[in-house]
């Protein structure tokens, strides 16, 4: 049983369970009458939470969204990636860590989890997972940085590290564990003027976890050489089961340049087996499939 207060509103909640199903129910203070709401089920709590705060003007996100949002931000909560970039809608970065707040007081999600504003791109983030992750890129080179840079006749893979990557890192890191020490959770971490230097494309595949990063030279040219380029796609999917039916989701899905899968097959190979080891000590979402596929496209924006 807890009490909290969201946006100057009282809530007392609790488990109930039955032999067929747990609700969360709660009560709320504020009102001149306290109300009971009615049971509602994880997923439609989600539901609700995301109509409360994400509209843009007024249009609401679907159920499916809703949905997908909810296993996404379960599946970061869990470990299984380390955060996800919400694309869901224009909602803003205030409005992101409204939500968040919402489903943490809601103790649908732990409340480690944080909002990340990155020149305007809102990231949902598990502090310990995004840490660890970027602390072994420095150490072992675990992650396959891909040079794409348009001056390239094909795309090539940078070897070792490049040294403005270790530093944009490094600057991340310091900047993540001064915020964590300040214990200031409850608003969004805005990353500043430095993030402005950095690779965005770079910082994003390093951020959601990918075994396999793209760089270009973004002081010269956004274009790069993946342009009729055959990619290969990996893609991976669970379900998320509800009272009905499960909700098919994406966790990840990432291309690599088809010619340097023997240079990056390793990277893949350790992703994969990690991403599997941590799905099998969760109960939450089933039914992990990894599966790949092929494209070759006249452009490509990164």
């Amino acid at each position: 049983m807890s009490l909290v207060v969201f946006e100057s509103q009282i809530y007392l909640t609790f488990i109930w369970e039955s032999a067929s199903e747990t609700r969360l129910v709660t009560f709320d203070y504020s009102s001149p009458v306290s109300v009971i709401y009615v049971a509602m089920s994880a997923q439609e709590l989600f539901v609700a939470a995301a109509r409360k705060c994400l509209s843009v003007g007024r249009k609401s996100l679907s159920v499916p969204q809703s949905l997908d949002l909810a296993a996404q931000v379960s599946a970061v909560d869990l470990g299984l990636k380390p955060a996800l970039l919400y694309d869901s809608n224009g909602a803003c970065a205030e409005q992101v860590q409204r939500y968040l707040s919402y489903v943490q007081s809601l103790q649908l999600v732990s409340k480690s989890l944080i909002t990340l504003d990155l020149n305007g791109n809102s990231l949902i983030v598990n502090p310990v997972t995004v840490t660890a992750n970027l602390k072994q890129v420095l150490c072992s080179n675990g992650v396959a940085v891909i040079d794409v840079c348009h001056s390239l006749e094909k795309p090539a893979v940078s070897n070792p590290l490049r040294e403005e990557l270790k530093s944009m890192i490094q600057d991340f890191l310091l900047h993540f564990g001064e915020f964590q020490r300040l214990e200031e959770a409850e608003k969004a971490l805005y990353v500043g003027e430095k993030s402005e230097e950095w690779n965005l494309c770079t910082v994003f595949g390093l951020l959601l976890g990918y075994p396999v990063t793209y760089w270009f030279d973004h002081e010269k040219s956004f274009e790069n050489c993946l342009s009729m380029t055959p990619l290969t796609v990996t893609t991976a999917s669970a379900t998320w089961p509800s009272d009905t039916a499960g909700h098919r989701c994406c966790l990840y899905s990432f291309s690599i340049p088809a010619a340097l899968h023997k240079e990056t097959q390793s990277n893949l190979e350790s992703w994969k087996l990690c991403l599997q080891e941590r799905f099998q000590q969760q109960q939450v979402l089933q039914d992990l499939t990894i599966s790949q596929s092929t494209v070759t496209l006249p452009s490509v924006c990164l």
